[in-house]
């Protein structure tokens, strides 16, 4: 399915560059969001049941660090590209080969080339042991033994895997078999509780969606040597006088680099946190991550200083982190055979926010910019009441006394030796 995902949204996005018009551009662009909207929830899934359960914390705060990172740099991919000035006449389409066709092109190749490299990736081996396939989950375990230590290491000496004790193990090949489960007990808590942490998480990505606006405004009036002592708000409320003699659709290169660097503070907090994570543990270190950026999203607009209303809204941005910790939750609340359909169902109605967050942000910044700050940013801090509900994770990393319909699957891990 990644495979597919990958090679078909890079395709697509690729395909959006010779759109004739905006219907064209936009319905194609609709089909490459959609292909790729299981990317993430596939990918990540498929690592945490690849990584043992002591080191899953860190592997997926890791990568999701990469993934904070990655939107920077595509961000400065345009710095090159957008200024160009070339135009070439297609007649066969009716159109111009320009700069932003280029760029989409550009944007379709990091996942062509992740699709080269994920041929070579496995299922996950305890994918493959909950759906009943024990030879072909052995087989894997022995081709990542061999990766792992050296072709030349001995070839790893299990003959047979203990199947999964949950009767929900069982494979099923029915959808209705994996959604209505997550609706009853003892799933329904998780579920609920996932999806409205993914839903409030979907602030903060409005926001970093207009940060690119936000950041070129906040340049172009520093520039002007003004604006020195104004809240984030007022800055964004500043009529900024326009250079005739600028590119057309230019964006301030030192704004995007502004971004790049708003990105790696991202990347670098969440590795910071990565190696405190199995000490305070993931609900923890989330609740401590939503109640700083909640805080500082609400005194953004109470400082009264470009630098120092700017560094708080890159605080409030820090957020974006808790994904990968609302990840690493939700992989441990759900047994394998239900894991990725829940993340997907929890994702659903997060993908669907965002949309109506972005809007909202939208109009709030234009025509009630305060108030959309301190009542986002309130949401979100809201965010350490929901993961309040949940257990300590921590007790997990130590062999549990009894069963716990909480966490089944890592449970479960802990007493074989899978």
């Amino acid at each position: 399915m990644l495979l597919v995902s990958l090679v078909l949204g890079a395709a697509s996005n690729a395909l959006a560059s010779i759109s004739v018009n905006w219907i064209m551009l936009m319905i194609v662009q609709l089909c490459t969001v959609t292909l790729g909207s299981g990317i993430y929830v596939l990918s990540m899934t498929l690592l945490s049941e690849s990584v043992p359960l002591q080191k899953r914390n860190v592997a997926m705060v890791l990568v999701s660090s990469i993934f904070l990172l990655a939107q920077g740099i595509i961000s400065v991919m345009s710095i090159p590209i957008i200024p160009l000035t070339f135009s070439y006449h297609l007649e066969a389409l009716g159109i111009y080969w320009n700069s932003w066709r280029t760029l989409q092109v550009v944007y379709s190749l990091p996942c062509l080339i992740c699709a080269v490299f994920w041929v070579f990736m496995q299922e996950s081996p305890k994918y493959e042991l909950a759906s009943g396939n024990e030879d072909q989950a052995l087989k894997i375990l022995r081709i990542i033994h061999r990766w792992n230590n050296g072709r030349k290491e001995e070839e790893l000496q299990v003959k047979e895997l203990l199947q999964e004790t949950d009767a929900t193990q069982k494979k099923s090949e029915d959808v209705k078999d994996q959604i209505v489960p997550l609706f009853k007990k003892p799933y329904l808590k998780s579920t609920l509780i996932m999806a409205s942490l993914f839903i409030l998480f979907q602030i903060i990505v409005a926001f970093v969606v207009w940060a690119p606006s936000i950041a070129n405004q906040l340049m172009k009036l520093l520039e002007t040597g003004e604006g020195s002592d104004l809240t984030l708000c007022q800055i964004i409320a500043t009529e900024v006088e326009v250079n005739p003699d600028a590119t057309p659709c230019s964006i301030n290169s030192t704004a995007m680099f502004l971004l790049l660097a708003m990105c790696s503070l991202q990347s670098v907090f969440n590795t910071i946190l990565s190696l405190i994570v199995n000490k305070a543990g993931r609900r923890n270190t989330a609740m401590a991550v939503a109640s700083l950026c909640g805080l500082s999203g609400v005194l953004v607009n109470l400082v009264p200083n470009a630098v120092g209303t700017g560094v708080l809204f890159v605080v409030f941005s820090l957020g974006a982190v808790t994904m990968g910790f609302y990840t690493a939750i939700a992989v441990t609340l759900f047994p394998t055979r239900l894991r990725t359909m829940a993340m997907a169902m929890s994702m659903i109605g997060a993908r669907l926010m965002s949309v109506v967050f972005i809007q909202i942000v939208n109009y709030l910044l234009v025509n009630s910019c305060e108030l959309g700050f301190y009542l986002f940013s309130a949401l979100f801090a809201s965010s350490t009441l929901i993961l309040a509900l949940l257990p300590d994770d921590r007790r997990l990393l130590a062999p549990p006394k009894q069963p716990d319909p909480e966490f089944p699957d890592e449970q479960h891990e802990q007493r074989t030796s899978f």
